[in-house]
């Protein structure tokens, strides 16, 4: 019996694509470089922020301190803009509702930078989540079971009772390396 369903937050629970392409076009365009189409950025994504940025910048412009300089952009635009354009996908809230009703405790873990995770979670879902947990400097990044052993470890679940829920290669192997049942979805921002 399934007693807690974690999700992945960015193309899974919403569809945050265009603020973040925006967000690192703004830090690209301060720094002279070319910008992205908003589709490439769906190839970039799911990896954390400073993997996002790295993949955006420019071949010969990589280094460690210019990844930090258009992380930090990117971040200061984002963090006035992180909800322009995003929304939660058809039937989420829904599906979140149903399952809190059938007492499936609810929770998300994602890449994105912790506290990035908790302004969106809020402002999209309100309190419906039991727990979210993002990126930090304490916890490796998914495909890294860390934080979904940490959630259930929480409420005292074990991993036949807990699915994963994503729309990327490493959400399913977050749940592989959870020995988690991974759900993978369709209209994220992977096929």
């Amino acid at each position: 019996m399934i007693k807690l369903a974690v999700f992945d937050l960015d193309g899974t629970l919403c569809d945050t694509i265009e603020d973040l392409a925006t967000a690192v076009n703004v830090a690209l365009d301060k720094l002279g470089y070319r910008t992205h189409e908003t589709e490439a950025y769906k190839q970039m994504v799911g990896s954390g922020m400073k993997n996002l940025v790295f993949r955006a910048l420019p071949e010969g412009h990589k280094t460690e301190a210019e990844v930090e300089q258009a992380r930090v952009l990117m971040l200061d635009y984002y963090k006035d803009h992180f909800a322009d354009k995003t929304y939660p996908y058809d039937g989420i809230p829904e599906l979140l509702l149903k399952l809190k009703q059938k007492g499936i405790r609810i929770a998300v873990c994602t890449n994105k930078a912790h506290n990035m995770a908790l302004m969106v979670v809020e402002k999209l879902f309100g309190e419906a989540f039991d727990t979210v947990i993002g990126k930090s400097d304490d916890r490796p990044l998914k495909p890294d079971p860390y934080s979904v052993n940490e959630i259930m470890s929480r409420y005292g679940v074990n991993a036949n009772e807990t699915v994963f829920i994503g729309d990327s290669g490493v959400d399913i192997k977050t749940a592989i390396n959870s020995r988690t049942t991974s759900i993978g979805v369709l209209w994220g921002f992977r096929d």
